[in-house]
């Protein structure tokens, strides 16, 4: 096939592109350039959108021997992912920038691109699987699985994604990379937010939401015992930083169990307050075979690095609804719900959706 690689500039991409040519395939390299000015994002190991970032990419390139590009979406991935970002926020969810960049960028501007100039797929390098069956499925690496960011991807779109990695660990990765002679064997992974310079999440969100002061509330008391200087920097499940005048009687900690923009206030209270029995999702893409027509028993996963827990999921509509076999905490709006069918060969994604309650 014609295949375009993604190559982010970090070890994993760089590998994927490689075993691409190994198979057979007719490789092209991108390197997607996201940050309007390179300099105020991360740099070195610390994001994905650096100038650093770059050049890696290219020399990788040049090892394995295929023709390089930068793509230039900074303007596209700006306004699906940062503007995003800020305004999830804003509305008292807690978004996933990593899982809608695959959405937004990675398999969708991107792969458009790709299909207008006659490509055949877009290879990456995410740890995850995609078996001759067409089904998406957890990396052999559960350390480094990367199978819930991609789960919102849909039919069409995993018919056209190579996924070579999935069945290695992130060890053989970066001993074959070194084999390879690519110089990024050793690189660190990238990790965080990469257009949030300087990690300071509240700092960004304050930058561009200005400050907005409000009450934080007990929920079992009613009474004000705080107060923040912008909701949008809560989440769900949140301990530190709460800056509360007043203990609980208890003694006990409290956490952040809401957030309501419209009347911009932040409840707290006790940590079984956070137990959740019953999801409610949206915007549901399933993957894994024709939409269910009646309640499916399966896993379901309710953020990135979260545990899995057994659920009977139901879909109705452009809804999705989950009954948690056992409660789970920390709970947020604006993360995605996905939904695994355990197999010996590898989890399989059924499907997705975006937890609305």
């Amino acid at each position: 096939m014609r295949v375009l690689a993604a190559m982010s500039g970090g070890v994993d991409s760089a590998v994927a592109a490689a075993r691409a040519v190994e198979a057979g395939h007719d490789v092209t390299g991108v390197h997607l350039a996201l940050a309007r000015n390179p300099q105020t994002y991360r740099t070195g190991a610390r994001g994905c959108c650096t100038l650093e970032d770059s050049r890696d990419a290219r020399r990788a390139a040049d090892v394995i021997g295929i023709p390089f590009y930068v793509w230039d979406m900074a303007e596209r991935f700006h306004a699906d992912v940062v503007d995003d970002f800020v305004a999830e926020y804003a509305a008292g969810r807690t978004p996933n920038p990593c899982l809608r960049c695959n959405e937004k960028i990675k398999f969708a501007a991107v792969l458009d691109r790709a299909v207008a100039l006659g490509f055949d797929a877009v290879v990456t390098g995410h740890h995850a699987r995609l078996g001759a069956d067409g089904l998406l499925r957890r990396s052999v690496d559960l350390a480094k699985d990367q199978s819930y960011v991609l789960a919102v991807l849909t039919r069409e779109q995993l018919d056209r994604s190579l996924f070579p990695l999935g069945d290695s660990t992130k060890a053989q990765v970066r001993e074959e990379a070194a084999r390879r002679g690519l110089a990024v064997a050793d690189k660190p992974d990238s990790h965080d937010i990469c257009f949030i310079a300087d990690g300071d999440t509240r700092g960004f969100l304050a930058g561009r939401l200005g400050e907005a002061p409000g009450d934080v509330v007990d929920a079992l008391t009613g009474t004000v015992v705080g107060s923040h200087s912008g909701a949008y920097a809560y989440t769900v499940g949140q301990r530190r930083g709460l800056h509360l005048d007043r203990p609980a009687p208890d003694g006990r900690p409290r956490y952040v169990l809401s957030i309501t923009p419209k009347t911009n206030t932040v409840t707290v209270g006790p940590a079984e307050a956070l137990d959740v029995s019953r999801v409610h999702a949206t915007r549901p893409v399933w993957t894994g075979g024709e939409p269910p027509a009646v309640p499916v028993e399966c896993e379901v996963q309710l953020r990135a690095h979260g545990d899995v827990v057994p659920a009977t999921v139901e879909l109705a509509g452009d809804t999705l609804r989950a009954e948690l076999r056992r409660p789970v905490r920390g709970v947020a709006a604006g993360q995605a719900l996905v939904a695994y069918r355990p197999d010996p060969a590898g989890d399989v994604v059924l499907g997705s959706a975006t937890i609305t309650d």
